[in-house]
């Protein structure tokens, strides 16, 4: 969630292509760069394109580049840092400077990024990533974070957790997603203001599509692991309150919060559209007679038409602060798979294309893609979360395709 000034009040700190020759002897995941080379550096197999200035016709990528993508994230921000237990642990670094970790929402969102990935180009280096990402996170925040004020943050955590069980199939991560999900919902589900939903933060203040429309997602997620109705049951209350106070059904749109005086307070984004898409995709199954695919198609349209730089073109920057530049990451998670999904690549599936040619056609020579997805990556010092974008959106399309 955007967190303007609020972060620093968290416990947590925060299209021309050419065809690119594939090296891969040189895509060594995980190994560390010099840094005094760090703005003069080229990946060797990356050719770098020429500044895009027609957003509509990027050359869709090769699914061997979609991996490459994902390579050349590893090779830049991976950092595996010790032993944990008879394991590993590792981090991502918030930037190619290696100035410390990324805080902790933007790491659960970087560890789902490799886990979509995964989903697409399994292997057993980014299995183990995932492992030891996961690890990490326990190392450096506990096993329940209590401490953490943003109830957002505890839920893009304990759906990371849920998700990479499914990977690994490793106990600790489900527990880790339940305990943090059951102890979220006990403090922030209320229904004495504006009549249910969970609150953004512990201050109360506000309801946010940022922990609603993810903590549906986790909620059926969870369901789906333990067959626990009640995680259904909960999924159920938070769509219902989302489609009656932050749903507008005659366009789509999905506004970002309400206040405690029922006003509206923030507009969309493409990740609170994208994971109330999401929710809407994975409610289809358990309340099958609930139009959540006329819903979700809804909010895809209204994505498509207003959330890009032209109406059926490249999704916006959003590049306003620090939290908003790897949104369209989740946006790409959550579309590409309710594509996959509800069968609608046909209606759908050359839009989110045209975005993922767009976001590789504009890498720099190191093969990162930073958000502005118009303009060329610049090659100074890049940071962790504004490069997931392009990679999501890479491996996403790989799910329908």
């Amino acid at each position: 969630m955007k967190r303007n000034n609020l972060r620093d009040l968290c416990p947590y700190p925060g299209r021309l292509l050419i065809l690119i020759a594939l090296a891969a002897s040189t895509m060594f995941a995980g190994c560390k760069k010099d840094q005094a080379n760090l703005q003069s550096n080229t990946t060797p197999g990356i050719t770098v394109p020429t500044e895009s200035t027609d957003l509509s016709f990027a050359t869709l990528p090769t699914k061997n580049e979609a991996l490459v993508a994902m390579q050349v994230y590893n090779n830049r921000f991976y950092n595996q840092y010790g032993t944990y237990g008879p394991s590993f642990k590792a981090y991502y670094w918030k930037d190619e400077g290696h100035t410390g970790r990324m805080d902790f929402w933007t790491q659960q969102e970087a560890i789902e990024m490799l886990i979509d990935a995964y989903d697409v180009n399994p292997s057993t280096d980014f299995k183990d990533k995932i492992q030891y990402l996961y690890n990490g996170v326990r190392d450096g925040y506990g096993t329940l974070w209590t401490s953490n004020i943003y109830n957002d943050d505890v839920v893009w955590g304990a759906l990371m957790c849920v998700r990479a069980w499914k990977i690994t199939n490793d106990g600790g991560q489900l527990d880790m997603a339940k305990n943090n999900f059951n102890m979220m919902w006990n403090r922030a589900w209320n229904t004495s203001v504006n009549g249910g939903g969970l609150f953004w933060t512990t201050a109360n203040n506000t309801k946010n599509t940022c922990v609603n429309a993810p903590a549906a997602i986790c909620a059926l997620l969870l369901y789906q692991a333990t067959g626990d109705v009640a995680y259904r049951d909960k999924a159920k209350l938070i769509m219902d309150w989302m489609i009656s106070k932050l749903y507008v059904a005659s366009t789509g749109e999905v506004k970002g919060a309400i206040n405690n005086s029922g006003v509206i307070t923030e507009g969309p984004l493409s990740y609170t559209q994208g994971t109330f898409i999401g929710a809407c995709d994975l409610m289809r199954a358990p309340y099958p007679s609930g139009g959540y695919l006329a819903t979700g198609s809804k909010a895809m349209d209204y994505a498509r038409t207003n959330l890009c730089i032209t109406s059926g073109g490249i999704l916006k920057d959003e590049n306003g602060n620090a939290d908003t530049q790897g949104m369209k990451s989740i946006f790409a998670r959550w579309a590409c798979r309710f594509v996959k999904n509800t069968g609608t690549v046909s209606n759908y599936g050359a839009w989110l294309d045209n975005n993922a040619g767009q976001a590789w056609s504009i890498r720099n020579s190191r093969g990162l893609m930073w958000n502005i997805w118009g303009t060329r990556t610049a090659e100074t010092n890049r940071n962790a979360f504004e490069t997931t974008g392009g990679v999501a959106m890479m491996n996403g399309v790989y799910l329908y395709r």
